[in-house]
């Protein structure tokens, strides 16, 4: 169902989706990009002893290898099952190999971890894929993988990444930018369209190589028959036809270059070359999966000339006047259909009809008043979204045990070791599809509710999907992901299902259901396993929060002491209240679900009253507790953001399920006079008995926290809330305990600690998933405290702002990021002049992992298209919010 109930106009893409099911012949997204961009260096492909997944599988390795668990490419498709996928691939004639993947630092070898080091977009998409768009830009010199590895082994963690526009190669324009464009005739029909752009002063030549081939999984999975390219030959082009026993046939034209020829058909077979990388004596096959490599670079033999195999490629030879732009056109789609000769006049004729009815589908989601710069930053990161669905395959058992290759005996005992149900096999959202091509438990709880907006059923297929029993562990644990599975995420699973269950309407019950079933399985697991002292204060380690403490919150305490953590308390009690929000919705439908809203209604309250130990009245502020082996404690005094999580914990109890619930409103109000104590929690008005609000932060304390969030020399930034308080960079926290001494300075930008790899920081940037979550809970705290509950915003100015007033404010600070400001520059883009100024480069957005705490400057991963989606989430809101209304 559309969001709000089916309101929004209905396009040619809205009726895709709807008749969109695994289930029915003709998905529409039975073919999608759910080809990753990095296969090497994950912890799937590591069979080392050691566990060092950079050093075991390096990029060296990847266009020699045949990959285990899924593949990658450059713009790749693939079905949902990854048997056979499509990529392309590109030679400036000076690069010592083909560009199949992009190139990135391993996690030792970046000044700050593993980072992509190469400039590529997600333009647009659809849904159901009918429509996606790729750009890339290529240097017409060799590309510096040399010098981009040694300058960033010289620098510290005190100084900025070396990136690729830093080494010159894209001084002069002398660059390729290259265009995929991809649309459906039907479910299983792909018009591709490639478009390269020489942006250079001089002629030049590019070669590009689309590529065809099957997933290997003939090499380890016992009974796989192997599959089959073979050439064809067509009338006016070339092409190939694919085989597989599940998947059937299917057909591949390739059309003309512009001078009227037809490419070559290069065929190798997708295997390992161990010659080349184990020097083995004996191979499997003189065509590896190097050959097409080798035998355009080099010129080696390795190419079948029987032109047959499980890998293929066209092979374009091009060259470009300067400034020019020429087009290539190919076509996939199952044997059958009457397609060998329409790379004409069809061929355009469905582009143009899938660009409009992309333009159409975006129009209904876009908001009234949003500004063309609102809707693009919408529509780019709603792309993002899609672009980052990855095929996802991990069966933990065989990776343990082996199968054709065996592991090492470390292996039993050693990572994911307690996971051994785990089976993945799945479209899944990931953070993004390079730096981390894996999912992470509250990660995807962010995208579902970025999906929800745009693709409902997705969203809620993949809320319920990672608690099925295959991926939740027995004891009731969600995976927090593929490098420690048993590493715990914040619980945000029951927020996010309670907004895609109201993005998507609010009715289908069915779905609220059986997520709230699980989630009770994970509740119960936070209770049992992260309460050490069973007084409702919460531990859970780092919850995704990396190092925003001044020591690991995962690994300091093998003494026995317990670090019980604010952001802990306070997650749970915010589970709680989405639990009780979820149990008197359903309740209303089904009176059994009475019992357990009382139960989480009973529980807030303990947690409620627990949270007092972690309030400092004196700094009007929560902190985490270090609790000793001997009984005493102390405050760890970090102004972070998990002093700010608190206020987020509020529930408003609908009058017409109060009214509604006998047997919930009895016990509630029994407990409500029997228990004094919670009267600082309970919203109620004077004349109603029923209280209009339950919070883990009554309104003074509120103030009081407000206060400092809305100070912008503490956590207000021009460009959202920061993670931590800049109180720190004049007042370092420097924390002894037992002789260990830790340190937590304001760091607004790129981390300086090796904690968790040093790859994130949340020392000093801007994050969106809290900073919407903020917004979020002032929207709903406004809704029940109402216009007279104000607060000074910023702090120190005298200006009163209502809650509503405050959540548009974060909203436009956040949204600054992304947009152009009145010198036509995007903050997040940082400052090169040709991000901010050229015109083939500012309008296509990169969406960061987080961003400078003082600059808005994007930093960490560079297509964070997950969370950081959630850009697109706040211009979309604005259209859901009207429609409640």
């Amino acid at each position: 169902m559309d969001d709000v109930g089916q309101r929004r106009p209905r396009s040619a893409e809205h009726a895709r989706l709807a008749d969109s099911s695994p289930d029915t012949p003709g998905d529409w997204k039975a073919i999608g990009p759910y080809v990753s961009e990095r296969a090497w260096g994950t912890v799937r492909e590591d069979y080392s002893a050691d566990g060092k997944v950079w050093q075991y599988f390096p990029y060296e390795h990847a266009r020699s290898r045949a990959y285990r668990w899924n593949e990658d490419g450059l713009a790749g498709l693939c079905d949902q099952s990854q048997r056979l996928c499509f990529a392309l691939s590109f030679w400036n004639g000076r690069d010592p190999f083909l560009k199949e993947r992009i190139f990135g630092l391993g996690g030792p070898e970046g000044n700050h971890g593993e980072d992509a080091k190469e400039y590529w977009w997600y333009v647009d998409a659809t849904p159901t894929s009918s429509w996606l768009r790729w750009r890339y830009h290529y240097p017409h010199t060799e590309f510096p993988h040399a010098l981009l590895r040694q300058e960033n082994a010289r620098r510290n963690r005190d100084e900025p990444e070396f990136e690729l526009l830093d080494t010159g190669v894209f001084e002069g324009d002398r660059y390729w930018q290259i265009t995929a464009d991809y649309a459906k005739a039907s479910p299983d029909d792909v018009c591709v369209r490639i478009s390269v752009r020489n942006a250079g002063p001089e002629a030049a030549e590019l070669q590009v190589l689309p590529t065809l081939w099957f997933r290997n999984r003939w090499s380890w999975e016992a009974g796989i028959a192997r599959p089959i390219i073979q050439a064809t030959t067509e009338t006016g082009n070339v092409g190939a036809i694919a085989e597989e026993e599940l998947l059937g046939r299917w057909r591949f034209t390739a059309g003309a270059d512009p001078a009227g020829r037809p490419p070559p058909l290069l065929f190798c077979e997708n295997e390992t070359n161990a010659r080349y990388l184990y020097g083995a004596t004996t191979e499997q096959t003189p065509y590896p999966k190097d050959g097409i490599n080798d035998h355009v670079v080099h010129g080696a033999a390795t190419v079948n000339p029987a032109r047959r195999g499980t890998k293929m490629a066209c092979w374009y030879r091009l060259k470009v006047a300067a400034g020019e732009t020429v087009e290539l056109r190919l076509r996939l789609a199952r044997d059958g259909r009457d397609q060998a000769a329409n790379l004409g006049a069809d061929f355009e004729r469905i582009h143009a009809e899938r660009r409009r009815e992309a333009d159409e589908y975006y129009a209904a989601l876009t908001p009234d008043g949003a500004s063309d710069d609102e809707a693009a930053v919408m529509r780019q990161a709603f792309a993002g979204m899609l672009w980052s669905q990855q095929f996802y395959h991990y069966d933990v058992a065989r990776w343990l045990d082996g199968d054709t290759v065996r592991p090492p005996e470390a292996r039993a005992s050693g990572r994911n070791a307690d996971w051994r149900h785990l089976n993945n096999h799945d479209i899944i959202a990931m953070p993004d599809k390079w730096e981390y091509p894996w999912y992470a438990s509250w990660d995807l709880a962010f995208h579902c509710v970025v999906l929800a907006h745009i693709d409902p059923s997705a969203a809620k297929h993949q809320m319920l999907l990672l608690a099925r029993e295959w991926y939740m562990h027995p004891n009731g644990q969600l995976p927090a992901y593929e490098w420690n599975f048993g590493d715990v995420n914040p619980p945000v699973q029951a927020w996010a299902t309670l907004a895609v269950f109201r993005i998507d309407g609010g009715t289908d019950f069915d779905f609220l259901a059986r997520a709230f079933q699980k989630l009770l399985i994970n509740f119960t697991w936070w209770v049992n396993r992260e309460d050490t002292y069973g007084d409702n204060v919460f531990e859970g380690g780092f919850l995704g929060l990396d190092n925003i403490g001044p020591f690991d919150r995962s690994q300091m305490h093998p003494d026995g002491d317990v670090l019980e953590q604010s952001d802990g308390t306070a997650w749970m009690a915010k589970y709680c209240l989405n639990m009780l929000e979820m149990a008197l919705l359903l309740a209303n439908h089904q009176p059994s679900y009475e019992d357990v809203a009382v139960k989480f209604f009973e529980h807030f309250a303990l947690i409620a009253a627990a949270m007092n130990k972690l309030w400092d009245d004196q700094d009007g502020f929560f902190y985490d507790r270090l609790r000793k082996r001997d009984g005493s404690t102390f405050m760890v005094r970090a102004r972070s953001m998990v002093g700010l999580l608190p206020i987020f914990a509020a529930v408003e109890l609908d009058a017409a399920l109060w009214d509604r619930l006998p047997m919930f409103r009895k016990r509630a109000r029994w407990y409500i006079e029997n228990k004094p104590g919670l009267a600082e929690f309970l919203h109620t008005p004077a004349t109603n008995e029923r209280p209009r609000l339950i919070s883990l932060v009554g309104k003074s304390r509120m103030k009081r926290i407000l206060a400092c969030m809305l100070d912008e020399s503490e956590f207000l930034s021009s460009y959202g809330l920061r993670s931590l308080s800049r109180y720190h960079r004049e007042h370092p926290l420097i924390v002894n305990t037992d002789g260990h001494v830790a340190r937590l300075d304001y760091e607004p930008g790129e981390s300086r600690t090796g904690l968790f790899g040093g790859n994130s920081n949340w020392r000093g940037p801007i994050w969106l998933p809290l900073n919407f979550l903020a917004i979020e809970s002032l929207r709903h705290l406004h809704t029940n405290l109402g216009e007279d509950f104000t607060v000074e915003l910023p702090t120190g100015s005298r200006r009163q702002a209502s809650l509503e007033q405050v959540a548009e404010e974060l909203e436009r600070r956040l949204l600054r990021l992304f947009l152009r400001d009145s010198d036509g520059r995007r903050p997040a883009l940082g400052s090169d002049s040709r991000f901010q100024r050229d015109g083939a480069w500012r309008d296509s957005l990169l969406f960061y992992e987080y961003f400078h705490g003082d600059t808005g400057e994007g930093l960490g991963a560079s297509h964070q298209t997950g969370w950081t989606a959630l850009a697109g989430a706040l211009v979309a809101n604005r259209r859901f919010r009207s429609a409640q209304k």
